[in-house]
């Protein structure tokens, strides 16, 4: 911890770099994807402050438009699309997902009842043909699929996307290499960047 809270301190002492910041944020991207720490979206696109909107939920799970009761991740895709405007909407998966790969194993989550009640209401089981692949590879990719579907039940999503206002992209992201791979739907294949 003491690492991070040094940086901190620093951090604030360079005020003219983040002063613009005050009048507001109007990012392009909304930017989906895993709280898993290796996942690092401005990193890996190299977004200053300000430039990405970001949502991450375990498995970077976009729950069905419509439940019950509000959800955050909801109101993020909702204030991302219509307020904030923005004009493109990645959903990022990863190499090596544990909830992702969790999901496909049937592990037993009872030991962390939140965590399994979050993938059983919000993860259908995605395709896998090898679940002891320690990347979970064609699982995330489906997963990834599987939640671009889910982003079109929302209709301030389909609304845009029909207007021709908005672009959904499909990402995955190797944590082994730093690879990102783009889903075409071409060829229906994620391929390299």
């Amino acid at each position: 911890m003491q690492p991070l809270i040094d940086n901190a301190r620093t951090f604030g002492q360079r005020p003219e770099e983040f002063a613009g910041l005050a009048a507001g944020q109007s990012p392009h991207v909304l930017f989906i994807t895993c709280s898993d720490s290796r996942v690092v979206p401005a990193l890996i696109t190299g977004a200053r402050p300000g430039e990405l909107f970001e949502l991450r939920t375990a498995g970077n799970i976009v729950p069905p438009y419509g439940s019950t009761t509000p959800t955050g991740e909801a109101a993020t895709v909702e204030y991302a699309v219509e307020v904030l405007g923005v004009e493109d909407i990645v959903v990022c998966g990863h190499s090596h997902c544990g909830a992702v790969g969790a999901v496909v194993r049937g592990d037993d989550l009872n030991s962390v009842p939140a965590v399994r009640d979050w993938l059983a209401h919000a993860a259908k089981e995605p395709e896998c043909s090898d679940p002891a692949d320690p990347t979970v590879a064609e699982a995330v990719q489906n997963h990834v699929l599987t939640q671009l579907l889910r982003l079109r039940s929302y209709p301030c999503v389909e609304q845009r996307l029909q207007a021709g206002g908005l672009r959904l992209h499909g990402w995955y992201y190797e944590v082994h290499t730093g690879l990102v791979r783009e889903h075409r739907p071409d060829t229906d294949t994620f391929e390299k960047l």
